[in-house]
């Protein structure tokens, strides 16, 4: 497995041999004097390649300092040791970021067999082996065993939480508390025999799965049920709702980009809203609901409504409908609306696919 920071650490420099004194400038030039960088307004979700070796935290708040951000947020976590999809939010974005956390998500890891470690990762101490003789018939039984619901039990070095505490601070103090199982769903299941430069047996894994799946739980299970035990020793996740991993950047290119080019990347906040009907208001309208008014109309109940103002075409916030009453939920302030307005976007997953009550 790769070290800590993967080499994809974060004050990465330009290429060799390579010059560019105006890639940055603003953020660079706070960083050789030494004192704070100019935040600003800065809306839209930004889908970073997350790296191996940094949590989600940190890999938000390098970013939140490349965009020179003045608010930012996550869609949930990705472990340190995982790589892959991390859809970060920024400004409006964060509103709605809580939206994506039930989002289904997909995966491929690789799982070495006949070793199980403490942590259930190459992190964790080995504490069996067994040797490992794996067919393809016992493979196809592992699928068809793990697709579909399914109970986990969380592993002690997760970020649940027991009696207000982290389970990985009782597995740092050696404590194993009960945990109750819990009930997933792994939609799809792809199992093969992993190609890879080690004398160790493995098997790589690609799983669509439920909010709330621990994968490293996934991968120990499969090597129980297959007779030799496993730990993970690579994790990526390859999609998150709509998001996937070919749409992302990573930190490196983000680095090496100007000022222009990093707010290049930004999607506007309503692709956190995919599945939302769309209801437009006209002018007097339109500033009735952001001062929290209800509205009336000929619109069927709906209960997820991303509400946009007609001139200019601009997200106002959600609603739900009913009995022809549209209701706020979440609102962008007009601050907010006209910084966003006046931000250079990608297209947005409304012009992509407009669903208009």
């Amino acid at each position: 497995m790769e070290s800590a920071l993967g080499g994809r650490g974060f004050a990465a420099g330009s290429p060799q041999g390579e010059t560019r004194p105006h890639r940055g400038a603003a953020t660079r030039a706070a960083a050789e004097r030494g004192g704070k960088i100019s935040r600003r307004p800065v809306h839209g979700v930004l889908l970073l390649d997350k790296p191996i070796g940094l949590s989600s935290n940190q890999a938000l708040q390098k970013v939140k300092w490349l965009l020179r951000a003045e608010k930012a947020g996550h869609t949930g976590t990705l472990d340190p040791l995982a790589t892959g999809v991390l859809p970060l939010c920024f400004g409006a974005a964060t509103k709605f970021s809580q939206m994506h956390l039930d989002a289904d998500k997909s995966y491929r890891a690789t799982a070495r067999l006949g070793i199980k470690t403490s942590t259930g990762d190459a992190e964790g101490e080995v504490i069996a082996q067994r040797p490992v003789q794996v067919t393809q018939a016992q493979l196809d039984a592992v699928v068809r065993q793990f697709t579909g619901p399914i109970a986990q039990v969380p592993p002690m070095h997760s970020a649940l939480k027991k009696d207000g505490k982290a389970l990985y601070e009782y597995a740092r103090a050696g404590v194993e508390v009960e945990r109750a199982a819990r009930h997933v769903t792994i939609y799809e299941l792809k199992v093969t025999v992993a190609r890879i430069d080690s004398a160790q047996p493995a098997i790589e894994f690609i799983a669509k799965c439920s909010k709330g799946t621990y994968v490293r739980t996934l991968g120990e299970d499969m090597g129980e049920a297959l007779g030799c035990g496993a730990h993970l020793s690579a994790l990526r996740r390859i999609r998150t709702g709509d998001f996937e991993e070919s749409q992302c950047v990573t930190l490196e290119a983000l680095e090496a980009m100007t000022e222009a080019e990093r707010m290049a990347c930004l999607l506007p906040v309503d692709v956190l809203l995919p599945k939302h009907v769309h209801v437009t208001l006209d002018s007097e309208n339109a500033a009735r609901f952001l001062s929290g008014m209800r509205r009336r109309g000929p619109w069927p109940d709906a209960r997820e409504v991303a509400v946009y103002g007609i001139s200019p075409r601009a997200l106002l916030g959600t609603a739900h409908v009913k009995a022809g009453e549209l209701i706020p939920v979440r609102l962008l302030s007009p601050a907010e609306i006209s910084q966003t307005l006046d931000q250079p976007l990608q297209q947005s997953f409304e012009k992509l696919a407009e669903s208009e009550l």
